[in-house]
């Protein structure tokens, strides 16, 4: 008996001593499996109990399970409901149809006020002088934009709890002087993708051994979006809906600091910036820098205090400013980067030995915390910040205008000058056509943008070129110049007299009836859409291999032909099929009344059957998920072709004759050798094959593609042991654009109205020209940096290669692209080459 008290005696002590340390913080973290919200909360807080716990609504104390976005926003919305110091609002949905909610956190005064506060935020950064001494101060937090980092997800279920509940002059201190944007999941696909995996695969006894299943995902993982895009390069493209929700709201608040809470690898510790210096974009202000690490004094003091390592200055940029971190620094705030360790799971060994889930929601909590704690202290400071950023942005704008377009494509032409419009750029229409340096600019197909405006500075990050650089080593891309990413015509010094008001006139003319034929120009971007709309339909339609003229009209190499007659529709049906075409992909049928011409006659062999494109396109385990998705994108969202998605796998228990064409985005390493096999005989049979980047290189040794690839050599001369990873980092080309030029007779170059090209490469795949010059219809020119960086090693070695080759396969074709031509869903200028490898392949 006296054993058995004196054991319960024990028991007990040890169950109070382990609570007493989860609410002293003293407990070993890296061990903490199944947390208690003490675990998390700051001491000597109270809270009000009439809030809700993240527990009592998710069931769960965060950091047991990796929440689902439902329940994320479910909880959202129950605190928006309980607290007069929240409100919520949906900005729409996902692919997937998951809301995009945003928070608004202040106090009860300043909600009564919201409106105001906010108008008058804005109304700041245009005045000259401004009094900000009782101005609130605007916070944007935002988490996971990669959806198998959910640390920062999680942590936004105790930062709305301690927001809503906190009790005390502190959080009142707080609410009264700041608006928090609190965006709790910018990715709730990828979040949702990747909490069903990791809790799936949780064992009752977590287990930390890094070969675990919970710590595998399979393809493509939960860090994109539906797409499987990398969401954290789309802030200055804006081309996905979350992107625009986030971007409309960034413009609506201008806030001053806004957090992008990220993961990084498991043996790391916790990173905030600034970056490395020499690798900040020069046209952010140094003072942004030094604020940046005035706040990363507060985010130290939080991490000493609770003992977690951090490092600052080391790794990342703040270089291309289509990150979260890096948006804001040109749009006069102050972007901030956070990137904790991942347990990439419940709990997974490191070298800094056990690194919890929870471990990891805390340390993003804290730095929120501090964050905001930054932010009441340097109110007034930041706020001067912003209006002063404003005001030299004003003082550096000229008086002169942009002026962009391409004269046969207002779609493309289009597409850009949304961008623009997305970040509340000023743009304005053509009233007349113009002729500058060569260049026509027409009525309908060019915009003008004044350059003495507000985001004069955002303006010149998104126009221009640069080619001199601090530093040679990049985190992400060197160059985006937009309208060489659109390969459109432009000119910076542009007379503002030509410009009216924005017109929606979409340039598209009414058709004449015809009986005998139809022409569509190829040039517009919409017309790879319309064109698989008129052959789904079993429509005839053929492609001009030559230029003609007809009733005093010019058409170009790749016009398409319909011919009225022997079609399954009357000439009414016909007529009524292609006006609706028109409307809905935006491009402009012409009807001709006779077959002669000016050039090859509309009867002539010079114009060449087109069949309808039947697309596989291969994904899977040693696919670039990112490649992948993007292409998946084009087609899916942009030109409304179907593809089948085949996985790598599985592709030989498919049944491939199906398909007339395959697409094999960049690839890790070669299939096996049975892959490539079938890959070969169903090329041989007929098939177009159709492959990129890293592809090519098992495709020209399995003589699919016969290549000669470019060999460089970077002897490290004088470099030491600390020197040799920037040495070969140099090497790198992580994303720039060069200028190739083109044979537009060729099918790759039909509805390129110029014999110049600027193209995205971030790849050091150099292939030699082929011996017939013909074969050659893209080639670099002998300088064909335009805007990035490359080291003068790779860009001696890339004059003069070529990004594109084709090979007739048997009956079929092969086609390689060294580069992507649909980079991030923006590079419009080159997505018309992989719809030309689709449709004339057999011209080719």
């Amino acid at each position: 008996m006296k054993k058995e008290m004196l054991l319960l005696l024990v028991l007990a002590f040890c169950c109070s001593a382990f609570a007493k340390a989860q609410k002293q913080k003293t407990l070993p973290t890296q061990t903490l499996i199944s947390p208690t919200l003490n675990y998390y909360l700051p001491e000597g807080v109270s809270y009000n109990p009439e809030i809700p716990t993240p527990q009592e609504i998710i069931g769960f104390v965060p950091g047991k399970w990796h929440v689902s976005h439902d329940k994320l926003v479910h909880y959202m919305q129950v605190l928006a409901e309980k607290s007069d110091r929240f409100t919520i609002e949906n900005r729409g949905t996902t692919y997937e149809d998951r809301p995009l909610y945003l928070l608004t956190v202040t106090s009860p005064e300043n909600h009564k006020n919201i409106d105001q506060i906010r108008t008058d935020h804005i109304a700041a950064t245009n005045k000259e002088t401004v009094d900000n001494t009782k101005a609130p101060i605007v916070v944007y937090q935002g988490f996971s934009i990669h959806g198998n980092e959910p640390s920062g997800a999680n942590a936004s279920l105790l930062l709305a709890y301690h927001l809503a509940a906190a009790k005390g002059p502190e959080i009142n201190a707080l609410l009264e002087t700041t608006v928090i944007l609190l965006d709790p999941s910018f990715n709730p696909d990828g979040l949702q993708r990747f909490a069903s995996w990791v809790n799936q695969h949780k064992s009752k006894n977590v287990n930390p051994d890094t070969y675990d299943r919970e710590y595998n995902e399979t393809w493509p993982g939960g860090r994109t979006n539906h797409y499987w895009f990398d969401m954290n390069r789309d802030w200055l493209p804006v081309q996905l809906p979350e992107s625009q929700a986030r971007i409309e709201t960034f413009h609506k608040w201008l806030p001053n600091i806004l957090t992008d809470h990220h993961e990084m690898g498991t043996n790391s510790t916790f990173f905030f910036q600034p970056g490395i210096p020499s690798r900040t974009h020069p046209l952010t202000p140094a003072m942004n820098q030094k604020l940046t690490r005035q706040i990363g004094n507060y985010l130290a003091d939080g991490f000493d205090d609770i003992g977690s390592l951090y490092y600052t200055e080391e790794d990342y940029d703040d270089f291309y400013y289509g990150k979260g971190s890096t948006f804001p620094d040109i749009n006069g705030s102050i972007g901030i980067l956070f990137e904790q360790a991942s347990s990439r799971g419940h709990a997974q060994n490191s070298d800094n030995g056990v690194l919890t889930f929870p471990f990891t929601i805390r340390n993003q909590f804290t730095a929120a915390l501090s964050t905001l704690k930054a932010a009441t202290s340097m109110r007034v400071e930041i706020l001067n910040y912003q209006n002063q950023f404003y005001k030299d942005a004003r003082e550096e704008a000229g008086n002169d205008a942009i002026i962009f377009g391409d004269h046969t494509d207002a779609g493309r032409t289009d597409a850009l000058a949304e961008i623009l419009l997305r970040h509340k750029i000023d743009v304005r229409s053509l009233k007349n056509d113009v002729s500058k340096n060569g260049k026509t600019y027409k009525k309908g197909y060019a915009y003008i943008v004044p350059k003495n405006q507000k985001n004069s500075r955002l303006i010149n990050a998104m126009f221009e070129k640069r080619t001199t650089f601090q530093d040679s080593l990049f985190y992400d891309i060197s160059a985006w110049t937009f309208p060489l990413a659109f390969d459109m015509d432009y000119d910076e010094n542009a007379n503002l007299n030509n410009a009216i008001a924005i017109d929606s006139n979409t340039g598209i003319t009414q058709i004449e009836t015809s009986d005998y034929a139809y022409v569509m120009p190829w040039n517009e971007y919409y017309t790879p859409k319309a064109l698989s709309t008129i052959l789904s339909e079993g429509i005839r339609a053929k492609v001009a291999m030559k230029p003609f003229s007809l009733s005093g009209k010019e058409y170009d190499y790749g016009t398409i032909l319909i011919p009225v007659q022997n079609q399954k529709m009357n000439t009414s049906e016909l007529l009524d099929f292609l006006r609706a075409i028109a409307i809905h992909s935006k491009v402009n049928f012409f009807g001709v009344p006779t077959g002669l011409t000016k050039g090859i006659d509309l009867g002539s062999r010079q114009f060449r059957a087109i069949t309808l494109p039947k697309i596989a396109l291969l994904v899977g385990e040693g696919i670039n998920p990112s490649d992948a998705g993007e292409i998946w994108h084009l087609m899916d969202q942009q030109y409304d072709i179907p593809v089948t998605k085949i996985d790598l796998q599985d592709i030989n228990r498919k049944d491939l004759s199906r398909y007339n064409t395959i697409i094999v985005p960049a690839t890790y390493g070669s299939p096996e050798n049975e892959v490539i096999d079938q890959l070969k005989e169903w090329t041989r049979a007929g098939g177009t094959l159709i492959g990129y980047r890293s592809a090519l290189s098992w495709m020209s040794s399995s003589k699919l593609l016969p290549l000669t690839f470019k060999k460089t050599e970077n002897p490290a001369e004088n470099i030491t042991f600390e020197q040799r990873r920037d040495h070969s980092g140099a090497q790198r080309i992580g994303g720039a654009i060069f200028e190739t030029k083109l044979d537009r007779s060729h099918p790759i170059a039909f509805g390129f109205k110029d014999d110049q090209l600027p193209v995205f490469r971030n790849t050091t795949l150099f292939v030699e020209p082929n011996k017939d010059s013909y074969s050659n219809p893209i080639k670099y020119t002998g300088s064909p940096l335009m805007s990035g960086y490359i080291s003068k090693i790779n860009l001696e070695a890339l004059k003069s290669t070529v990004p594109f080759q084709h090979n007739n396969y048997g009956r079929g074709d092969v086609i390689g692209f060294t580069d992507n031509t649909q980079f991030r869903a923006f590079w419009y200028g080159t997505n018309k080459l992989l719809m030309n490898a689709i449709f004339f392949a057999k011209e080719m």
